[in-house]
């Protein structure tokens, strides 16, 4: 393959990364307009803003469904690791804000 098509052919695999990080934003921001949902429903009902059960199950199921996909389980695992961090911090907010 030649430079002016090897350039060609980057730009066209950047292409679809930008379009599928365009997708994770957005599913990202979707599913932090229901864990803000959840927040909002623990600190109303007295709940604590971590569920370490909840948290390992969804670690098990995710690590599986990234068996399936090819994915690295760490690399999954991290990921998630991240969001739920995120989460609890976000449900902490709402609960110091709740009282």
């Amino acid at each position: 393959m030649d430079p002016q098509q090897a350039r060609a052919e980057l730009e066209r695999l950047r292409g679809s990364i930008d379009n599928m990080d365009s997708a994770l934003v957005h599913l990202l921001a979707e599913r932090f307009k229901v864990t803000q949902q959840v927040g909002l429903l623990k600190a109303a009902a007295g709940l604590p803003p971590a569920d370490p059960a909840r948290e390992a199950a969804q670690i098990q199921r995710l690590r599986a469904l990234a068996s399936e996909a090819q994915l690295d389980p760490e690399l999954a695992e991290k990921f998630l690791n991240f969001i739920v961090a995120e989460v609890v911090r976000h449900h902490e907010q709402i609960r110091a804000e709740k009282t």
